[in-house]
């Protein structure tokens, strides 16, 4: 098969919040609001899910990555002010809750096999984004962190958590949620949250090295085996209720709101 030449996918009005590039059978899409770390808003979820859903059937693998110095510093706290200042009930926050869980989902059961370029931080939604890619390459001064409970949050975004413990295990991710400490690129990838970690300057070679041998894979078992390898993971646990994340953050951040207001 001839290799498409690279070009750069043209940013239109679904697509401001994102960098896309096509070469060959490869499609990166690069976060791109650094002078925001790239942080996770509605606008940049309902761009991640236009990309996903209007994806080349041709596309074997898909690369996400940030823009500027960190990966993702994780959810707009800011926005979310904003929807409770809209609607107290929580409403919007539901909303956005849903739309974190569709783009997770898209990326894991995306018929490509999906790469998380990490660098800098990854934090909270960040790590989560990072964490539904099948494949997930880290520099080495790379650092992650769950700041959720110390937020007054519940860890419930965009089915983090028992994607976290199907591949950590339930007594570390006890120990990371609970504690919301900072831990490094060597230690995500003692604990499986990353396969490999090299040099930032190392990261595009990573990625090439996983992307050359998978893009000349026949599609239809390229396909089949990513849909055993998640049937086979999604089997092993026990319960899955990440369905309800969006409901849970709305109501603990609508009770703590409450609970501020009414002293």
């Amino acid at each position: 098969m001839t290799a498409l030449p690279l070009r750069v996918l043209p940013t239109g009005p679904l697509q401001q919040t994102l960098r896309t590039r096509r070469e060959g059978a490869v499609l990166t899409v690069e976060l791109n609001t650094p002078e925001q770390g790239n942080t996770v808003t509605d606008a940049l979820l309902d761009d991640l899910l236009a990309v996903l859903q209007d994806q080349d059937p041709a596309v074997r693998v898909l690369v996400l990555t940030g823009s500027g110095a960190d990966f993702c510093l994780g959810g707009d706290r800011g926005e979310f002010t904003r929807h409770l200042a809209h609607d107290p009930t929580g409403s919007g926050i539901r909303m956005s809750g849903t739309k974190a869980r569709r783009v997770c989902d898209a990326l894991t059961s995306n018929p490509a096999v999906t790469i998380a370029r990490v660098h800098g931080k990854a934090i909270g939604a960040g790590l989560a984004l990072a964490l539904a890619c099948d494949l997930r390459v880290g520099a080495e001064d790379a650092t992650f962190r769950l700041p959720e409970l110390a937020l007054g949050l519940p860890t419930a975004w965009g089915g983090l958590l028992p994607r976290l413990i199907s591949e950590v295990g339930a007594a570390r991710v006890r120990e990371l949620v609970l504690t919301g400490r900072a831990f490094t690129a060597a230690e995500a990838q003692s604990l499986s949250i990353l396969q490999k970690v090299v040099p930032e300057h190392e990261l595009d070679t990573a990625v090439a090295d996983w992307a050359k041998p998978i893009v000349r894979r026949p599609p239809a078992a390229l396909r089949v085996t990513k849909t055993l390898l998640n049937s086979l993971s999604g089997a092993s646990r026990l319960a899955d209720v990440s369905v309800l994340d969006a409901e849970l953050m709305a109501a603990v951040v609508t009770e703590s709101r409450h609970t501020r207001e009414t002293g």
